[in-house]
């Protein structure tokens, strides 16, 4: 008994320790030859966890190397975009599909991220056991909508917790049975509680499906659209440098205050599906992504399909 409440201890620390981290004023990374750069705005999660050689290594694009900015908000990430502060940004790909419509001068340069979601449940629970969610009109509520509905199931859904951290602290306290929960939180109350596993993975249309849905995008403004071959290799180099060294990059985001020390595994890496794909090659599951999200929240999209001006085109 008291190795479960020492467990229970360390892990909510660790999860005050993440929303500490979350709250605090931008982090800016960038090499000692700062002149003019691109700007490249991160959001803290899975995006910065995708290309995190880049706080330490910045890649040149240009013939400089960029500025690289970590948010803890997707607002804040629109924000930079809007006034100008930002060149490249990796953000939601319904925020993305927003600001275009909204006029803002973007496009879609490719998909680093293809779903970090999953239904996870405590063992021999009953059937009717409630959904826990969080941001309604969301992607992790229209996935989750969307998963239940292929797969004819009526569990009652909950949307009293507002934030992955709350849905953590409910699973791991025992008021939360059955939730949805991405990456870093699902790692942490998997490895703390063994009466707790994934029973759905909500990031692709079927098991079949190896691609997955184009849950995260990276957009680009017409000063950065000329670099868009740099750019694209540079992006695919450090996906697979994530990939290839998950050790690595945890110890660079965590040297880096952005993640709490244990807060992430080589398993929180893995289930962020990191694979950049250009948006080119894969417009045919962006638009299905986007037309499932419209299909069941039009006003995630601000009631309105991108058009076909949203993809950059190839050079």
């Amino acid at each position: 008994m008291r190795n479960y409440w020492i467990n229970r201890l360390y892990l909510l620390i660790l999860l005050i320790m993440v929303s500490i981290l979350g709250c605090r004023d931008v982090a800016r990374y960038v090499s000692t030859n700062d002149s003019t750069p691109l700007q490249v705005a991160l959001l803290r999660g899975p995006s910065v966890i995708a290309i995190s050689d880049w706080l330490v290594n910045p890649p040149q694009i240009g013939g400089q190397a960029v500025f690289v900015q970590v948010f803890d908000s997707p607002d804040r990430v629109q924000a930079a975009l809007i006034k100008g502060e930002a060149d490249v940004a990796m953000l939601p790909m319904i925020s993305a599909a927003n600001l275009y419509s909204k006029g803002v001068a973007l496009q879609l340069l490719g998909c680093p991220i293809w779903g970090t979601l999953y239904i996870v449940e405590r063992q021999s629970i009953p059937a009717n056991t409630p959904l826990h969610l969080f941001g309604s009109g969301t992607t992790p509520d229209i996935l989750a909508r969307h998963y239940l509905q292929q797969q004819k199931l009526d569990y009652p859904l909950n949307y009293t917790l507002r934030t992955a951290h709350e849905v953590a602290e409910g699973l791991l306290a025992g008021r939360v049975n059955r939730a949805v929960l991405g990456e870093p939180f699902l790692s942490l109350v998997l490895r703390k509680d063994s009466s707790l596993h994934i029973t759905a993975d909500l990031n692709r249309l079927s098991p079949q499906d190896s691609v997955g849905f184009a849950q995260t995008a990276i957009v680009c403004t017409p000063k950065a659209e000329a670099y868009r071959k740099e750019l694209c290799e540079a992006l695919r180099r450090s996906c697979a440098e994530t990939n290839a060294s998950p050790e690595r990059a945890i110890q660079r985001l965590e040297e880096k205050q952005l993640f709490a020390p244990g807060a992430l595994t080589t398993e929180s890496v893995r289930r962020c599906r990191i694979d950049f794909r250009e948006a080119t090659a894969v417009a045919s599951s962006i638009e299905a992504f986007l037309q499932l999200i419209y299909t069941y929240e039009p006003r995630a999209l601000g009631g309105k399909l991108p058009d076909s001006g949203f993809i950059c085109p190839a050079p």
